[in-house]
């Protein structure tokens, strides 16, 4: 494929690395991660191979949702720094060919935010109308409680004026009025705004409550994320909205733009990682099959995002009851470690108790898939959960640097990892010195996933391996084909697997040094317990004369 086509859509192939400003790295000895912390750690973030950077809510803030209530959209909170250094952050981050994308909050603000003291002093203020307020709340349906274990309703009366304000997620969070043109266009200055710093796009947070809280106060609630996305576009073509839009397929693929995909420009495929987990727990690739065979084709230039953990509990309310449960018996059996009855809260190499093969398969397993992949920072070198932190705090815990931390000469804003997650067990500075370390294979399945765009731009196939536990694909794209092949059980296997086209082509392995022949249009592939492997199909004669000599057949 050509580089100058696939580098417009830059986004398509992209490796995401999400990160939270207060937990990366403390540049001024506070104990509280800020931008020249994260600064100073550029440039190991671009050996790792990261193209894009999602940074978390780093906005003025009380702090009561780490963030996600925000008080100023224009401006940095003074404990990560000022506007300068986030402006040195983004040089220093352009200089190393690193984009940067940012949380969108505008569902809601702090109930502390200017607009919101001055929309509740009076039924007349001139503000009033950018909030949704209401004389009598609507009947609370306990499906619209996002947090059961804080919240009993969704509306909160204001004693001051007697109407009551709707809040989706915390009561200290009012919703936005995004019917109201004025709200509208203040959303539509803050993205302009950081733009205009540098930011190559957003990622939209709880798109879905956004945009239905609206209801019938707009003919197409969605025209909303049409002209925000057609006034990025005028701003800068490459800009994207990724979209945090948690729902079934046939839901979702309207965010994107009915067809047109004029709207979200990525959608976490948040169905795909529920039934990656439940694969997992079952050592059974049938919940992948099915996910893969039920995802729609995203309109033309738009992508799914792939993930398979990220900052928030691992939700998997898209489950039945009976394969959650599966999924907790596997991975979350104690109570403290499942939160809000649907999801846990604790990272990968925890629930797979530090198992490397296993690990490394799974995230073998995410790069590989048709998408783009999105990471969470600790990931790469598989830093655990801290269960004494509240909530969804468990799993946003300080970056792992070195055997005593490294994120802080004080005491750090959240407790670390003990045991064989603790730091002088699991941290950044071993594993660089060690090739068969986590952080080494991120780095080589990184390098491998940015020389194959047929796995984000191709044709997806999956294929019959007559195995339940080896789950395999192809992506073709433009005459060339990679087969990806991954054995989710513990024990070995040999598959036969058929390669329609593919008659006599010579696989070469990516993730090890073989190769093997098609013949009569099927390869046999021995796979070792946990194994996975990534084979770029190509013609005998276009190899190199000593590779030829050793095929394996």
């Amino acid at each position: 494929m050509r580089l100058t086509y696939t580098s417009d859509l830059w986004y398509k192939n992209a490796v995401i690395y999400c990160l939270d400003v207060e937990t990366y790295k403390d540049g001024n000895g506070d104990g509280v991660g800020d931008f020249r912390g994260l600064t100073q750690q550029i440039d190991y973030l671009h050996s790792l191979g990261i193209t894009c950077l999602w940074l978390m809510p780093f906005f003025p803030t009380p702090n009561k949702d780490d963030g996600y209530d925000i008080t100023d959209f224009y401006s940095i909170d003074p404990r990560l720094g000022t506007l300068g250094d986030f402006v040195e952050f983004m040089r220093t981050a352009k200089d190393r060919g690193i984009r940067v994308i940012a949380d969108l909050v505008v569902n809601h603000t702090s109930d502390q935010h200017p607009w919101f003291k001055e929309s509740r002093s009076s039924k007349d203020s001139p503000l009033r109308d950018w909030y949704v307020w209401s004389d009598k709340p609507e009947p609370d349906d306990p499906s619209q409680i996002v947090f059961p274990d804080k919240e009993n309703s969704i509306w909160q009366l204001d004693k001051k004026t007697g109407q009551y304000y709707l809040h989706s997620f915390y009561r200290h969070q009012p919703d936005l009025n995004v019917a109201n043109p004025e709200v509208r266009d203040e959303i539509a200055r803050v993205l302009g705004f950081w733009m205009e710093l540098g930011l190559s796009g957003f990622r939209v947070d709880a798109v879905p409550f956004l945009i239905e809280n609206v209801g019938d106060k707009l003919p197409d609630p969605h025209a909303f994320l049409a002209d925000l996305r057609a006034f990025m576009s005028r701003r800068e073509g490459g800009a994207v909205l990724l979209g945090e839009v948690n729902m079934p397929y046939k839901d979702l693929v309207g965010y994107f733009g009915d067809g047109n995909g004029d709207q979200l420009t990525m959608c976490f495929d948040f169905i795909g990682m529920q039934h990656a987990w439940l694969a997992f727990a079952r050592s059974e690739a049938g919940p992948i099959n099915q996910a893969l065979g039920d995802r729609p084709k995203p309109p033309k230039d738009c992508q799914w995002a792939t993930f398979l953990r990220n900052h928030d509990e691992l939700t998997l309310d898209k489950l039945t009851d009976e394969e959650r449960q599966e999924v907790f018996d596997a991975f979350g059996p104690d109570k403290d470690m499942q939160i809000y009855g649907r999801g846990l809260r604790r990272r990968l190499p925890s629930m797979f108790g530090g198992d490397l093969r296993r690990i490394k398969m799974a995230y073998s397993l995410l790069f590989s898939m048709p998408g783009t992949p999105v990471i969470f920072y600790g990931e790469e070198i598989g830093m655990g959960d801290n269960l004494d932190e509240e909530g969804r705090m468990a799993v946003r815990t300080p970056m792992q640097w070195s055997q005593s931390g490294g994120f802080s000469d004080a005491p750090p804003v959240r407790g670390i990892p003990g045991g064989s997650f603790a730091p002088e067990r699991v941290n950044v500075a071993d594993q660089k010195r060690d090739p068969d370390s986590l952080l080494r294979w991120f780095q080589l399945l990184i390098e491998r996933y940015r020389e194959c765009p047929e796995l984000a731009w191709g044709d997806n196939t999956v294929l019959d391996t007559g195995h339940p536990s080896v789950f395999a694909h192809r992506c073709d794209a433009d005459g060339a084909t990679v087969v990806a092949v991954h054995n989710l059980c513990d024990t070995a296997t040999e598959i036969d697997l058929a390669l329609e086209g593919l008659d006599g082509s010579v696989l070469t392995d990516l993730l090890a040094d073989e190769t093997m022949e098609v013949a009569d249009g099927t390869v046999r592939l021995p796979m070792s317990p946990h194994g996975c492997r990534w084979l770029r199909a190509a013609p005998r004669g276009d190899m190199p004369p000593e590779d030829a000599s050793i095929i394996a057949h």
